[in-house]
C-alpha cells in the first residue's frame, strides 16, 4: 500500500442470500454506512451477485462494484469461485484487503484477508446442526481464525467462546457490534400495524411474534408449547405468528399438531420488508428463546420497533439486550410462565418498549464500519 493513500478493500458480498436475511442484514448495513463516510478512510470495490450488482451501485456511488459471475449463485460454484476466481479478482482490482463477510475465505490470495465470523455456536450448540452442515463451519471457522490477518466478530461472547474453545489468539480478533437500519426498523403507524394485520387476517387479535429462520437453535418448538401453555385459558387468547424462512426443525411440526384447536399459530413464510416494522410494533411480545447467538439482531430489531422483547440470557443476547429487554429460560413451562407474565402486565411492556427502543439507539452501522476500517487499515498498514 503507497503510503498516504486510503486502502484498496474488496469486500466479497456474493455470500448474501435473496432474501437478506442475517447475512444480508449485516452486509447491506456496513455497505450503506462505508458509502457514508467521509472519503479517504477507505477505497471501496464490491463484488456481488448479478442481482444484487445494481442495489449496491446505488448504495456506492463511489465504489467499484463488480457483477460476479452469473453460475455463483448456487453455492457449490459460489464456494469453488471463493477459492479461485476471487483471489484473481483481488488481484485486478489492485486490493490492500480481502474483506470475507461469512466465515469462509479464500486459502491462497495475494493480500491480507479479515474474515467475519458470526458466532461459534456451531461448537457451542452442536446438538442443533445436521452433521454436513457443523462439519462445514467448524472447518470454516477454524482455517479462517488460522488463515485471516485479523478476524472480526459481532459480540464479545462470540470472541470469548473462540478464545475458549479453539484457542484462538484475542490480539486477532475485533468486536465490530451490528446495528439496526433505524429507518427501515422503527416504532410504526397505527397505518402500517393494520396493513400488517389485513394481509395477515388478524382482524383485532393481539399476537406474539417471532421473526427468524426456522433452525433448531432458535427454539421455535418450544416456543409454540409455552405460548400455548401462556394463552390456552384466556377468554381472547392472542395468536403466534411465526415468521421467517422455513428452515430445517422437524420438530415444529410435531410442536403445532399439539397445539389447542382453539388457539390460532400463523406461518406466513417471509414478510416483505416493509412489513416488518408494522408486524414487530404490532406485537404485544416479540418472544425469541434461543439457545444461544452470535449477536441477536431479530431482538434488536424488534427493541427498534418499539416492541417488548422475551429471550434467553444466552451467549451475546444479554450484550444486546441488557437491562431493556425480559428473559425467560428455553424450556417450554418457563416460556409459559414468563410470557403470561409479560402479556398480563401492560405497564411493563410499556416500560421494556421504551426501554428497548432508547437502548436500540446505541446499535448503528456507522459505529460497525468505524471498526471494521480500522481494521482494515491495521491490516493494510
Amino acid at each position: 500500500m503507497t503510503p498516504g493513500r486510503p486502502p484498496r478493500v474488496l469486500v466479497d458480498a456474493t455470500s448474501v442470500p435473496a432474501d437478506r436475511g442475517g447475512v444480508g442484514r449485516y452486509v447491506d448495513g456496513l455497505l450503506g454506512a462505508l458509502g457514508q463516510q467521509s472519503p479517504g478512510r477507505v477505497d471501496l470495490a464490491v463484488v456481488s451477485q448479478r442481482s444484487d450488482a445494481e442495489r449496491y451501485r446505488r448504495m456506492l456511488p463511489g465504489a467499484e462494484v463488480i457483477p460476479g459471475p452469473a453460475a455463483i449463485v448456487h453455492r457449490p460454484a459460489r464456494l469453488a469461485w471463493e477459492q479461485t476466481g476471487l483471489p484473481l479478482l483481488a488481484q485486478q482490482v489492485g486490493a490492500d484487503v480481502l474483506h470475507s463477510p461469512f466465515y469462509t475465505c479464500p486459502l491462497r490470495v495475494g493480500c491480507p484477508v479479515t474474515v467475519t465470523v458470526h458466532d461459534a455456536t456451531f461448537f457451542t450448540e452442536p446438538e442443533h446442526y445436521d452433521s454436513t452442515r457443523r462439519t462445514f463451519f467448524r472447518s470454516a471457522i477454524k482455517t479462517s481464525l488460522r488463515r485471516a490477518a485479523r478476524v472480526i466478530v459481532p459480540s464479545k461472547a462470540t470472541r470469548d467462546e473462540l478464545i475458549r474453545l479453539l484457542d484462538a489468539d484475542p490480539t486477532r480478533i475485533d468486536v465490530a457490534y451490528h446495528g439496526v437500519d433505524h429507518t427501515a426498523f422503527h416504532a410504526p403507524t397505527d397505518d402500517e400495524k393494520a396493513r400488517v394485520r389485513a394481509r395477515l387476517g388478524l382482524g383485532d387479535s393481539g399476537y406474539v411474534a417471532f421473526l427468524g429462520a426456522k433452525e433448531p437453535r432458535k427454539n421455535v418448538p418450544n416456543l409454540i408449547r409455552g405460548w400455548a401453555r401462556a394463552v390456552t385459558d384466556w377468554p381472547r387468547p392472542p395468536a403466534l405468528v411465526i415468521a421467517g424462512g422455513q428452515g430445517h426443525d422437524d420438530d415444529i411440526d410435531r410442536a403445532v399438531a399439539e397445539v389447542p384447536p382453539h388457539l390460532r399459530l400463523l406461518r406466513p413464510g417471509y414478510l416483505r420488508y416493509a412489513d416488518l416494522p408494522g408486524f414487530l410494533g404490532g406485537a404485544l411480545v416479540a418472544c425469541y428463546p434461543s439457545f444461544g447467538e452470535g449477536f441477536g439482531l431479530p431482538i434488536l430489531e424488534a427493541m427498534a420497533c418499539g416492541t417488548p422483547v422475551l429471550t434467553t440470557p444466552r451467549l451475546s443476547l444479554p450484550e444486546v439486550g441488557g437491562d431493556a429487554v425480559a428473559y425467560t429460560t428455553e424450556a417450554p413451562d418457563r416460556i409459559a410462565e414468563d410470557l403470561a407474565d409479560l402479556l398480563h402486565d401492560e405497564d411493563r411492556r410499556r416500560t421494556l418498549a421504551k426501554a428497548g427502543f432508547d437502548r436500540a439507539k446505541e446499535f448503528t452501522w456507522e459505529s460497525s464500519a468505524e471498526v471494521h476500517v480500522t481494521t482494515w487499515n491495521r491490516v493494510a498498514s
